[in-house]
Order: structure tokens, then sequence, then C-alpha cells
């Protein structure tokens, strides 16, 4: 199905004309479509996460009447569930919203192991908070649309919400907007040199998308091993607190967490928290290439954030960027020396290898090998 018709659709029948949510792979072709149209602006925004869009969705509802289009893959439920439940249920506000959830992990469909179980629970998470659902796949014809949005249309006008869960290649698009940005730095080299600027028990937590991916396959090249790195596949946003938890609990070592921007805006009051403990053998590197490259590349904060300076205020005691990699090599001479909160910020453009792999150690696997690494000499109850 063309994603602009299944827009105009949804727009004819139930109203709504504003979209927001956060980009997700198997969505790209309605997402590029949106931007598109769009771009980014009064009826478009890329919010800073799930539940943060289905907040610019009610008041746009409290505004105008009308319902908004919040799109997400299925990994971003969780990050809707209270916003859902506590204010757009009609036992407290009534507000209806049309959710376009991107189905990873669908059973009998191969996907990455943090969509396995997320996948088998899409829809029942959807429907247990009485969010009716309805399903669009590469087969969906346009009359069964126009059947499943004039079943949607009396419970939009009831104040509830409706989802239609996507499967893989449902929607093609026109065209894909080009997505950009004028740094010189690659990413996967940047992480190359922070590789081996560190110290040989120093550990590494990298964040969700092709971050982890970049590290597992410098190890693989400089044949290592991957004990000392904690890939962190799912869990958008959270990796830096996954970074702290295991840098309090183990002082000897230095460990660095390799975050996105994307991912540190679903999340950003972790800064403050890491800031505020003091934690000083942990090293925080943001690559910034202001966009969600991961799941499409739309941009990020309207592709401009300066986190550096995010991450002064937020009370870490050395903030560094770079933009170029004998920056890079600078800044890092300087981090090994000292003891003390470090942020810092790298500017890296939007791309990575086509020929670009997938970690091939199990999740469980790669946590087991970690934590035997951190066990060496320590008794672990």
């Amino acid at each position: 199905m063309k994603a602009e018709r299944f827009l105009n659709i949804i727009n004819e029948y139930l109203g709504t004309d504003f979209y927001t949510g956060v980009p997700d792979s198997q969505l790209k072709p309605l997402c590029d479509t949106i931007y598109a149209k769009y771009s980014l602006g009064t009826r478009h925004i890329v919010a800073a996460n799930e539940g943060a869009a289905v907040g610019l969705a009610a008041g746009h509802y409290i505004a105008t009447g009308r319902p908004a289009m919040v799109y997400l893959q299925n990994s971003g439920i969780g990050n809707i569930i209270n916003p859902v439940t506590s204010l757009l249920d009609e036992k407290v506000y009534g507000i209806p919203c049309v959710f376009v959830v991107g189905w990873r992990g669908e059973p009998g469909v191969k996907d990455e192991p943090q969509h396995i179980f997320q996948g088998e629970i899409t829809v029942q998470m959807l429907e247990l908070v009485k969010i009716k659902c309805f399903i669009i796949s590469k087969d969906t014809q346009e009359d069964e649309l126009l059947e499943f949005v004039r079943q949607s249309a009396p419970i939009i006008s009831e104040g509830r919400s409706v989802a239609f869960i996507v499967r893989k290649n449902a929607f093609e698009a026109a065209s894909s907007p080009c997505y950009g940005n004028d740094n010189l730095m690659r990413r996967e080299d940047a992480i190359r040199i922070i590789v081996e600027h560190a110290g040989n028990d120093d550990i590494f937590v990298s964040t969700t998308g092709k971050t982890s991916r970049e590290l597992f396959e410098i190890r693989e090249r400089m044949n290592c091993g991957h004990e000392r790195d904690f890939l962190t596949v799912g869990s958008m946003g959270h990796a830096s607190m996954i970074a702290l938890g295991i840098a309090l609990e183990t002082p000897d070592k230095r460990v660095w967490c390799l975050d996105g921007d994307g991912a540190m805006l679903m999340h950003m009051g972790s800064m403050l928290i890491l800031a505020k403990t003091g934690c000083r053998n942990l090293v925080h590197v943001l690559f910034n290439n202001g966009a969600h490259e991961s799941v499409g590349g739309m941009p990020v904060a309207y592709g401009k954030a300066d986190f550096c300076s995010l991450a002064e205020a937020a009370g870490y005691d050395i903030c560094l960027k770079a933009s170029s990699y004998s920056e890079l090599e600078e800044v890092l001479k300087t981090v090994i020396k000292i003891n003390e909160t470090c942020f810092i910020e790298v500017f890296v453009a939007l791309g990575s290898r086509e020929d670009l792999g997938r970690p091939t150690v199990a999740p469980r696997e790669n946590k087991t090998a970690l934590m035997n690494f951190l066990s060496e000499g320590k008794h672990i109850k």
C-alpha cells in the first residue's frame, strides 16, 4: 500500500492532521512520506520519546478536537503505557489517538533477539489498555483499510484510541528524503580510536543500534574478545544508566558509555543522575549525527542540539567536544589522565558501511562473558 494513500484515508475518515512519534525502520516509508510532506514544524514533530508524543497528541486534540497520529516501533509501547492509561483513557480525560505501530518480532517472522518477546505480546499489550487493533500487511487492500477506518470512527468519537499494527513491507513510499549533516567523522572510525586509547581492563557499554554493531565488528577486526563490552541491543535510551550501574560497583575500572543523540534525548534526565553521583570512573561519550540513523535517518531535535552545554548544566565536571579525528585524539589524551565525571560530544556523519553486520554473540552470552570478566578476583554472591 502506498504510504501517502494510507495517510490520506486516515485523514479523510478520522480527521488526523497532526503527526508525531519516534521513527521506526519498519515504518520508514510512512515516516519518509510524512517528512516529505510536512518536514518538521507545526504539522509534524519527531518527539523525544513515544510517551512525549502521546502528550503532544493530547494537547493537539484539546486545542482542535481532532485526533493526532502517533507513529512508533512496538518496542516503544512501554513508553506510552503511562499516558495512555492515566491521560487518554476514557475514565480520565477520554482523549482519542490514532497509533501506527511497526510490528518488529512478529511471531513467525525472523528478527533480532531484542524484538522477539515484544513482538509476541504487541497485540495483547495494546488490547489490555483498551486500544482496538487493526493489522496492516502488504496484502491489505484499500477496501479493507476503508473498513478498518469505518470501524475506527465511532471509537474515536467516543474518546478512545485505535492502533494500526504494521507488518513488514506493508507500506511503500513514492520517494525517500535525503537526510544528512556536514560532519566529516565516521562513527565507526571514532569508536575505533576510542577503543585504541582505552585501557585493557576498560569496560564499554554501547547504545542501541549501529553503535553496538560497529563496536562488535571493531573488536572482531582487532582479534579481541567481547567480554569487556555490553551491547545494549534494546532498551533505547538506558545505556548511560546501565554504564553507571556497572561503574559504581567497579571503581577500579574505567567505564565508557557510547551513547547516541536520539537515545540520550529519549531519557535525558539520566544525565542529571549520572552527573550528580560524581562517578569519576565513567566517561560518557555522545555520538551526535542529528538523526535517528538506525531507523531511517529522520532528524533528532530538528537536527540541532548542543548536548555539551546540556551536560555542563547537568553538572559533569569535564565537558569536551570533537569534530575531527585529531580533536578526538587530543580529547582522549586529556580524559584518560583525569579522574572526574566526563562528557564528550563527538560530531559524526550520517551513515554506516553497507556491509555492517550484527553481533554473532547472543545477548545472554554477552552478559555472562562480561559478568565473568568483572567477577575475576571478586566474590559474587
